[in-house]
């Protein structure tokens, strides 16, 4: 078992690859109650074209497998569903589908090694009829339906569109009522079987146990099956260039929402952890509460709250986005571009670039307080080729002349896209 330490949190992961070729990481917190595990595997909604292991053939799957997948593992060949008897435990239980990947977890006080038992069993006993994926249908076209009408996640698919012509990252995870019309059990079991495969997986665990004890409980959970080839995963050609600078959609809003996207790329370099706290600085300094443009805007009545700043990055897409409410869009886009200008010209403030740089070492070092924050990080950096502890490793790798570097290459006028939703 490796034993990776990091001094500056105090903080150990103890991670394993088994034979079956299951990554299992631990994460002990000594003293804490809560106990969080999470069981996922690398298949998201941009995974729709591959070549299964021993096969030569491509296969395509419709838009939004993976989603319909995460929903119907819950259910149970003897009619039980997963989700409500973790909940008679007592447990708080979920799944989420991402681009990149899917994960099932639970967080549990008590009744840990039952909530575990029935984690481990469905996630590896999938139970697919005809009828059931039918059913299944029904709930997911309502949810789709939902979304459609959720003035913020169409806000945020609208700045995907524009940035991205041919990568999935630009369809709905969940799909389209046309695509998930296709999905039969056939095509779930072939998803399942080449990418729910031990080898393609990571199991993370946080909270108080013994390293050796509990990766034990997991070995013995595993159901048995081979150890699988690599899947060849096929992903569209993407551009450099964005597709549109801009888009306008009206619906029923109060204030109008903007999705402010700089599309960059695709970088698979171990340099990726130093470019996106870099990048999350340069937001900061660019639309954070402290900044001058937040407090312009702000005193201008133009927005309310500082807008969320992300860099969403995996192994086929990156861009940094700026999301949120204002009364006026437009100007927000106007003054965050005479910002950009402003650092261009004149570099960045010292003191304000290290003054956002230890707030953000901080919000790091806060991040390992929660044992589901810890677990869930940990698993999504993981499917992305990075371990957490590396953010807090090479943050003093990153200098305010890196950061101008960044700046210069990523916020052009060339790689920026707007989204928009007002009032109709």
């Amino acid at each position: 078992m490796q034993i990776i330490e990091n001094s500056k949190v105090k903080e150990k992961a103890y991670i394993e690859k088994l034979e079956n070729g299951l990554t299992v990481i631990v994460i002990p917190k000594q003293g804490i109650q809560k106990k969080y595990a999470i069981f996922g595997t690398n298949f998201g909604s941009i995974d729709n074209k591959f070549i299964a292991p021993k096969e030569q053939e491509e296969t395509s799957l419709p838009d939004g497998v993976a989603h319909f997948l995460e929903h119907k593992m819950f259910e149970q060949e003897n009619g039980t569903n997963s989700l409500d008897v973790l909940s008679a435990l007592g447990v708080e239980a979920n799944a989420y589908t991402t681009n990149d990947h899917t994960a099932y977890l639970f967080e549990a006080t008590d009744n840990f090694y039952e909530a575990l038992d029935e984690l481990m069993n469905y996630v590896q006993n999938p139970y697919f009829t005809d009828e059931n994926v039918e059913k299944e249908k029904g709930i997911i076209g309502q949810e789709i339906n939902m979304y459609d009408d959720d003035p913020s996640w169409r806000v945020y698919m609208n700045a995907m569109k524009l940035m991205y012509k041919n990568n999935p990252i630009n369809i709905d995870i969940a799909g389209s009522i046309e695509s998930i019309s296709k999905i039969n059990k056939e095509i779930l079991y072939k998803a399942y079987n080449t990418f729910y495969n031990l080898s393609n997986m990571a199991f993370v665990l946080c909270g108080d146990f013994e390293p050796e004890k509990i990766l034990q409980e997991i070995k013995n959970r595993i159901t048995k099956k081979d150890k699988q080839e690599e899947i060849k995963r096929i992903y569209p050609q993407e551009p450099e260039e964005i597709v549109e600078k801009e888009k306008t959609e009206k619906l029923d809003v109060n204030n109008p929402l903007y999705a402010i996207g700089f599309k960059d790329k695709i970088n698979n370099t171990k340099d990726i952890v130093k470019k996106h706290i870099a990048i999350e600085i340069i937001l900061y300094m660019l639309l954070g509460k402290s900044s001058k443009s937040y407090k312009k805007l702000y005193e201008q009545g133009d927005i309310m709250s500082q807008p969320d700043l992300d860099y969403e990055f995996s192994k086929q897409y990156a861009h940094a986005l700026i999301t949120g409410i204002a009364k006026n869009p437009q100007n927000v886009v106007k003054v965050l571009k005479e910002a950009i200008k402003s650092y261009k010209e004149n570099g960045l403030c010292q003191e304000d670039f290290i003054r956002v740089k230890k707030k953000i070492y901080g919000e790091y070092i806060t991040e390992y307080n929660d044992v589901a924050n810890i677990a869930r990080m940990f698993l999504a950096d993981y499917f992305k080729g990075i371990l957490s502890f590396d953010y807090l490793e090479q943050y003093n790798q990153v200098t305010k002349e890196y950061a101008e570097q960044i700046l210069n290459e990523l916020f052009t006028e060339n790689n920026m896209v707007v989204s928009i939703v007002e009032n109709s």
